[in-house]
């Protein structure tokens, strides 16, 4: 700024912060707009942080010392949530299966068979860092013939594939904004069944006059009518995820599923035929529609793939793993605006501009073509 140059008046309206109170009868409509998304008629609960937030609140909120769970492993967000049930004193039973697969209904009922007292099970649709996605409906079915409580991370899920929480049997349904809805990371939700409720209400562990509490939300805002919000909410998420379901609106839910759908089968089709690299996960029914995992063959680091081709292309949504398979696995995410047909051939041709720069072959054409094929079949 010159000498000449006047100075910004700070009284000036902003539109992100001269904004009118959000008021409760608003926010109960977006939180019956999300109701609707997930095919649910029991109470909703939107949290006003990202979704760790229910997820940590329901599992905290419905597990009682002494009582046994049934984890299911399928990628690190089952790993975080076994460490959470520990925590609440639950005897923690793992399910856990290869990181390139996804869990069968058959496996769940043979680990509730094992272990009859088991009274909760946690379970990730959707698997993005490791691009698995698993068969609630048939997992929900099992669960509740033995009896026990369902919780569904569905953050990568919603709105990319069917989520549908009450045909399914699913007591805790959690969600968030950031995926495949493209919209806010700052704000999620939580669907709550009858059942869990009462099982919240009966655990005497359950938080109280805490951040993580659902039943200070029910007591406070759900069963007093939803007229008085309990704090100030997050006013610029619950807007953000509010223009996010006008989107889905606009768009349609089926078509928005079907575009994630495609990009999955196009990213899948132009990996394989670029060579040199293949997919994480092996079988095609088992790969979320979110993000397809790559693994690199033996010798090749995937964070040096990763690392060239955001050098040949900053704005393509790929990233390296963490943790273990930080050297062996690289991730191309096509979730809400990213599943589009711009972004999947943009994605391909990176990886196969960072394998030539490697020394390392790669049928940049061949993937193209075979994206497009696969996109315009699904």
């Amino acid at each position: 700024m010159t000498a000449n140059q006047p100075s910004a008046d700070p009284r000036t309206a902003h539109p992100l912060l001269d904004l009118p109170p959000l008021t409760a009868r608003r926010f109960a409509a977006i939180e019956d707009r999300v109701a609707a998304l997930l095919r649910t008629e029991h109470s909703v609960i939107i949290t006003q942080g990202e979704a760790l937030l229910p997820l940590e609140a329901a599992i905290r909120g419905a597990v009682r010392p002494g009582s046994c769970a049934l984890n299911v492993v399928t990628g690190p967000y089952g790993e975080t949530f076994g460490g959470w049930l520990r925590s609440c004193g639950a005897r923690v039973v793992d399910l856990v299966v290869p990181f390139h697969t996804a869990v069968g209904a058959e496996q769940v009922a043979e680990a509730l068979a094992a272990h009859p007292e088991v009274e909760f099970v946690s379970l990730v649709h959707a698997e993005a860092a490791t691009g698995n996605t698993n068969p609630v409906a048939e997992i929900g079915a099992v669960v509740r013939e033995h009896g026990a409580l369902l919780m569904l991370d569905a953050v990568a899920s919603v709105a990319a594939e069917p989520l549908l929480t009450d045909a399914w049997g699913v007591d805790l349904c959690v969600v968030g904004g950031q995926k495949a809805m493209g919209g806010p990371a700052g704000v999620s939700a939580v669907a709550v069944s009858d059942r869990a409720w009462q099982r919240i209400a009966a655990n005497p562990q359950a938080p109280r006059r805490s951040y993580l509490s659902l039943l200070d939300w029910k007591e406070r805002w759900t069963d007093a009518g939803r007229t008085v919000l309990p704090h100030a909410p997050a006013q610029l998420e619950m807007l953000a995820l509010e223009a996010c379901l006008d989107r889905i609106d606009a768009d349609g839910l089926d078509a928005t599923a079907a575009r994630h759908r495609a990009a999955a089968a196009a990213t899948r089709a132009g990996v394989r035929a670029l060579g040199t690299l293949s997919c994480y996960v092996v079988r095609d029914q088992d790969a979320a529609p979110v993000a397809t995992t790559v693994r690199t063959p033996d010798g090749v680091d995937a964070r040096e793939v990763a690392a060239a081709a955001l050098l040949a292309d900053p704005a393509v949504p790929l990233q390296a793993a963490g943790g273990a398979l930080a050297d062996r696995m690289l991730r191309v995410n096509h979730y809400g605006p990213a599943a589009d047909r711009d972004t999947v051939p943009a994605a391909l041709a990176a990886l196969a501009a960072a394998l030539h720069s490697l020394g390392l072959p790669a049928d940049a054409p061949a993937a193209a073509a075979a994206a497009d094929a696969a996109w315009r079949a699904a």
